[in-house]
């Protein structure tokens, strides 16, 4: 029992006022000197003179040191930087656009897969349970003044000086992180980022960018690199399209800004020097990694300077890439240098070619001392290694295999040979080139793995890599039945279970494919054969299943599957009792029509559905309720065809209501009581629990806004009535989910009607909300759901908004508990007391929380009812302002509060203590404090 009442102490609420202060208010801007449509004015330097604009970069003060700057001169043409502006094209202030030419291989097409769809994969597979450590040095962050009349090479020293001040600032060094934590923390420095470029700090985000490479230089858990490079490139992604969409947005006359199809002709001169400004700066970056990748990542702006500006970059940059070390990390670097190259200018084929190539005459260095000293202390075996290789060399290779001549595969396995046929490269070819490329040569690739050294990559994966092509193209008729017999002599000798499956599975599809039951049934003897000792089958349902689809896809005759000596026997692995049954559909599924009696029944009820929608009868209502009824009576057995009824005689009884007043309105409340009626005995012939539940509410909303009020309790009782029977697991699109995100979404709906329906004069104050809670504690909920407690904080809600003197909204024409009560202290007493219990049972169930495996939901719980309180509450009680600082501290306690959330939520409470009678609010903030995770 608590010792206070919560809805004693709900907040008052004007609904109106609040409703105006959620407007968004006009406030005047500041942009001091700077604004991106204001012309341009700079001061020129005592020391050089000037022919160029300044540049619209975030300004510095004037430095005092007296040192040469080291890009000054590109002034006078005389610095090796000024190679930059001359390769732009001449400055120019037409502001006319030039339709640009459209080219047809500068485009990629749907048939690229893309890298964002590869993400996901990488990150899955390259994890590690090891430390990682995060080494930043963000400068020393010295304040400088900013003066407008600074001149350009004064502004040019002071950021190289802040560029300087990276190695010379404090470092910053996270160690012990967990894989998680390092992925957090990466994800932090891209939020970094865009708030730095947001609040126009844009040489911070520059050294963001800057430390984040140089992240890539490290591989003290090599393992883990391949995932590292995901989440670093990300933050180089976010930075090139900071960068050029600023660019961009400076290409502007007074009337039309560019679009991504322009020449350089048609940029202004602004945006050309803030352009050339970039690759200045990062021309300035020290270190090899760093200025690689920071200048790949705005590759794409070269657009803006010339027209032969990538196409000169992409050899440059790819030159730049022999000077790094670790085989590793630059065949990533190449990757990366690839992936932009792909996007900003696809048709230059060669500067791919020639990373590639590069990277097959460093190949050797693998086997170097260096890389094995580096692998003997990670102890990291070679096979392990090479993998790491794999989705950087894949995408090289696609990238070049894109839309490429056959003649290229040929040459791609000459130079393999050149390299003994090494076992990464030659999967990786066979992954990137066209299947049907792959497949005409499926002899050739065989001889090829045959003489791969098996220590380094084992064969069984190149088997398998070229079974997924024979999955998809046909080899050479007169090859089928010897390269069946080369790539199962490998198979079967395999001695791991899981080894074996992967392949199997693979090679299971070309048998069906190109051979009669008797080779398909060898094949399942061996699975079997593989797969029982130890009951290896059970770590490989998965597998298992895909080769009985398969072979169902290609065997689509009932009595010859049966007649497949191994097929039950193949079926008696299959010993989990729902994988079972899953496998049992699958089959019987495949052997009925493409149109089964379902489907019949569902293009069936389409169709009458799509009819009875078109049948209107004016303004003749009875008519289109008597076409309803009988409808209803022909097609009774078709479910969706019922639904559609209901829908329709609501919809009606609402056109009804609007169009029939005045002397009609006896007769028009008997008609929508006919269509009440309709609805009330139609749902229960349903067989969806849901649709019944929503079409009960539905229909007692219709029956309440028609002021028919016994009806539409009946309706209500009739939903309270039926949620105890709702299952713990639905039918949703055919496969079995769980139903207590459902239960609590229609839950929310319910607690929002019920606010307006008024209380029924012989059953009691709020029979229905009582009934509803009943329900909801009766209710048998999964032991490690919060669904329970969440849906009594929404009922918190619901009685907070009983408590108010005029309720948010109403019914037209019906009297809600706000007009029947009239604030009567009595009503009210009554809902206290539904709060004591439902507030009680809240912390009852935060307190079960309060072990470790459960400590993340109790905090997001305390919080959202923290949130709750303080929506609801008046926080000026005592013991109310304690409990909520009690659930704050509680979110916070075990280190599982989100930090953002937390900053937000108090920003928030400080905004509303400056509101009128919120001054409470003050002091509430200072009682809440905010715990560091680190």
């Amino acid at each position: 029992h608590l010792p206070f009442p919560f809805t004693q102490h709900a907040r008052s609420r004007n609904y109106v006022s609040e409703s105006d202060v959620c407007k968004l208010e006009s406030v005047p801007l500041d942009f001091g000197d700077y604004h991106p449509l204001k012309p341009i004015t700079v001061t020129e330097s005592k020391t050089k003179k000037m022919s160029r604009k300044g540049s619209t970069s975030s300004t510095s003060s004037s430095s005092s040191s007296s040192m040469m700057d080291p890009l000054s001169s590109v002034l006078d043409g005389t610095d090796p930087l000024s190679l930059f502006a001359a390769a732009a094209d001449p400055l120019t202030t037409d502001g006319v656009r030039k339709k640009r030419d459209k080219d047809d291989s500068s485009a990629l097409g749907s048939d690229f897969e893309q890298w964002s769809s590869k993400r996901g994969e990488i990150l899955a597979r390259y994890t590690t349970t090891e430390k990682l450590s995060i080494n930043l040095y963000m400068g020393s962050e010295k304040g400088k003044a900013t003066t407008s009349g600074s001149a350009v090479s004064e502004k040019v020293r002071t950021r190289l000086e802040e560029l300087d001040d990276l190695e010379e600032g404090s470092q910053k060094e996270l160690l012990n992180l967990t894989q998680q934590d390092y992925m957090n923390r990466i994800e932090e420095l891209n939020q970094s980022l865009k708030d730095a470029w947001s609040s126009d700090q844009k040489v911070k985000a520059l050294k963001i960018v800057i430390q984040c490479s140089k992240l890539l230089s490290d591989t003290t858990v090599i393992q883990f690199y391949p995932s590292k490079f995901v989440l670093i490139t990300d933050i180089l992604d976010t930075f090139g399209k900071l960068v050029y969409e600023r660019i961009l947005s400076m290409c502007m006359d007074n009337r039309v800004s560019l679009s991504d199809n322009f020449s350089p002709e048609t940029v202004n001169d602004t945006a050309k020097e803030t352009c050339l400004n970039w690759f200045f700066k990062i021309a300035s970056i020290r270190e090899l990694i760093p200025r690689f990748y920071v200048e790949a990542a705005i590759l794409k702006c070269n657009k803006f300077l010339s027209k032969t500006g990538i196409s000169e970059c992409l050899p440059r940059l790819t030159s730049v890439i022999r000077g790094i070390g670790d085989p590793l990390v630059a065949v990533y670097a190449r990757a990366y240098l690839c992936r932009v190259g792909m996007e900003v200018a696809p048709q230059l084929k060669e500067s791919l070619n020639k990373n590639f190539f590069d990277f097959l005459l460093t190949f050797k260095q693998i086997h170097g001392d260096t890389v094995q000293n580096q692998l003997v202390v990670q102890c990291v075996e070679i096979p392990l290694y090479l993998t790491l290789y794999s989705p950087a060399i894949d995408w090289i290779l696609q990238c070049i295999a894109y839309r490429a001549p056959e003649i290229l595969l040929t040459e791609m396995m000459e130079r393999c040979k050149k390299l003994g046929n090494n076992a990464l490269l030659l999967n990786s070819i066979m992954s990137a080139f066209r299947a049907e490329f792959i497949a005409a040569r499926s002899m050739d690739f065989i001889g090829m793995i045959k003489e791969c050294d098996e220590s380094g990559f084992p064969k069984h994966l190149l088997f398998r890599s070229l079974g997924l092509n024979l999955a998809l193209a046909d080899p050479p008729e007169n090859d089928h039945l010897q390269i069946l017999n080369e790539a199962w002599k490998v198979i079967t000798k395999l001695k791991n279970p899981q080894d074996y499956i992967n392949c199997a599975e693979v090679w299971v599809e070309y048998t069906c494919r190109h051979f009669t039951k008797r080779e398909v049934n060898t094949v399942l003897a061996d699975v079997i054969k593989h797969m029982t000792p130890d009951r290896a089958f059970e770590d490989a349902y998965p597998q298992l299943q895909s080769i009985i689809q398969k072979v169902i896809t290609y065997i689509n005759d009932f009595s010859l599957l049966f007649s497949v000596e191994k097929f039950l026997p193949f079926l008696d692995m299959f010993q989990k009792e729902s994988v079972r049954v899953e496998v049992c559909k699958c089959i019987m599924e495949s052997f009925i029509n493409a149109l089964t009696l379902e489907d019949e029944k569902r293009l069936l009820a389409a169709l009458i559905n799509g009819f009875i929608k078109m049948v209107s009868f004016g303004r003749d209502f009875e008519q289109q309720l008597s076409f309803y009824v009988e409808a209803r009576s022909m097609f009774c057995n078709l479910e969706p065809v019922l639904v559609q009824l209901i829908h329709s005689v609501n919809q009606l009884a609402m056109e009804t209501r609007k169009v029939m007043r005045g002397n009609h309105s006896r007769k028009t409340a008997a008609f929508v009581r006919a269509c009440v009626a309709f609805c009330f005995i139609t749902i229960p012939s349903l067989s969806s629990i849901f649709t019944r539940l929503n079409l009960y509410l539905h229909s007692g909303q219709v029956a309440l806004a028609n002021q028919c009020l016994s009806q539409a309790d009946a309706f209500f009782k009739a939903a309270v009535s039926l949620v105890p029977e709702v299952p713990k697991m639905i039918s949703i699109d055919g496969k079995m989910r769980p139903s207590d995100a459902f239960l609590l979404e229609f839950l929310c709906n319910f607690f929002s009607t019920l606010l307006v329906v008024p209380d029924h004069p012989e059953q009691g104050v709020l029979f229905l909300v009582r009934g509803l809670l009943n329900v909801i504690q009766d209710y048998t909920w999964e032991d490690n759901s919060d669904d329970k407690v969440r849906i009594y904080t929404n009922v918190l809600h619901l009685l907070s908004a009983m408590t108010q003197e005029t309720y948010i909204y109403h019914v037209d024409k019906v009297d809600s508990n706000d007009t029947l009560y009239g604030g009567d202290s009595k009503f009210l007493a009554e809902i206290s007391k539904l709060c004591e219990t439902v507030i009680a049972q809240i912390l009852d169930h935060l307190k079960t929380l309060g072990k470790e495996e459960t400590l993340k939901r109790q905090s997001q719980l305390a919080l959202y009812f923290f949130n709750t309180i303080l929506a609801h509450g008046d926080l000026r009680n005592n013991k109310l302002n304690q409990l909520s600082v009690n659930l704050w501290n509680l979110a916070q306690k075990h280190g599982f509060a989100d930090t953002k959330t937390m900053v937000k939520t108090l920003e928030y409470i400080k905004r509303r203590s400056k509101q009128p009678d919120m001054s409470h609010f003050t002091d509430l903030a200072l009682r809440l404090p905010l715990q560091s995770r680190t």
